[in-house]
């Protein structure tokens, strides 16, 4: 079996070595990551630029490259390479993230983006991220890792991303698994204000999650509040398929009609 990881926050990030070492005892693993940090940039790819390319030493790593670009580039770009030297990749590794990937911060996240560039490219993926930005505990998370592969191979298609997020805690203090839904995820004063020395004002995206009650356990946010790993099945097509009959009945484009 052969696996190309990718991450968010740069090829040095301990996430992505963790997840490297984990994944090396189970498979032939090839590693795309950005080389430098690259969070919350989504799906962007680049265009109209250069992107380069180094290959570096990797622990375990049948081979390794930096990629100047976002994750969907690596894995875009990792793709293409491999499928040139024969080699073709069975699953699409991104993580360990250094911070949450759950709710509408999913469609920022170039963790899962880097996951869902491998379904893009047909081929079944994982993202793994933990719930904090300063992690203590990567060994729950890559065990998750190694059974999402075992338990996954086989089943899970080409069309869908598993997107795993665990608390923070050793594997004793995590209470169970929910397969889970998105959920919102809104912060407690988003913005922060600040003048420069100049004058100019300036505003820094920052906040605290907002701690939410009265919704369902299944919902990937109050998993992680609970101190569940949640798993969340992803794919790309946004369609939101219970109003197309209502917006046909609009009647928008009747100026179109012959």
């Amino acid at each position: 079996m052969k696996i190309l990881i990718t991450n968010d926050d740069g090829i040095t990030a301990r996430g992505i070595r963790e997840l490297g070492a984990a994944l090396s005892s189970e498979a032939e693993i090839y590693v795309f990551a950005p080389d430098s940090q690259k969070s919350a940039c989504g799906h962007g790819i680049t265009m109209g630029a250069p992107l380069a390319v180094n290959e570096v030493t990797f622990p375990k790593a049948t081979g390794a490259w930096s990629v100047s670009g976002t994750p969907a580039d690596c894995v875009k770009l990792g793709l293409s390479i491999l499928k040139e030297q024969k080699i073709e990749i069975d699953f699409v590794y991104s993580g360990i993230n250094h911070g949450s990937n759950l709710g509408t911060d999913t469609l920022y996240s170039g963790t899962v983006s880097g996951a869902m560039e491998g379904v893009v490219n047909g081929i079944p993926s994982v993202a793994v991220s933990i719930y904090s930005h300063d992690p203590q505990y990567f060994t729950p998370s890559c065990e998750m890792a190694i059974e999402a592969l075992h338990t996954s191979k086989g089943k899970l298609d080409g069309r869908t991303v598993l997107n795993i997020n665990l608390p923070d805690l050793p594997k004793e203090h995590i209470k169970g698994v929910r397969i889970t839904t998105l959920g919102a995820r809104e912060y407690e004063k988003e913005f922060r204000a600040h003048v420069d020395e100049k004058g100019v004002r300036q505003y820094f995206y920052a906040g605290q999650p907002v701690v939410y009650s009265g919704l369902p356990e299944d919902v990937d946010v109050i998993a992680l509040q609970d101190h569940y790993v949640s798993i969340t099945p992803l794919h790309y097509d946004l369609t939101n398929y219970h109003w197309l009959d209502r917006v046909k009945s609009w009647g928008i484009g009747r100026r179109f009609h012959r």
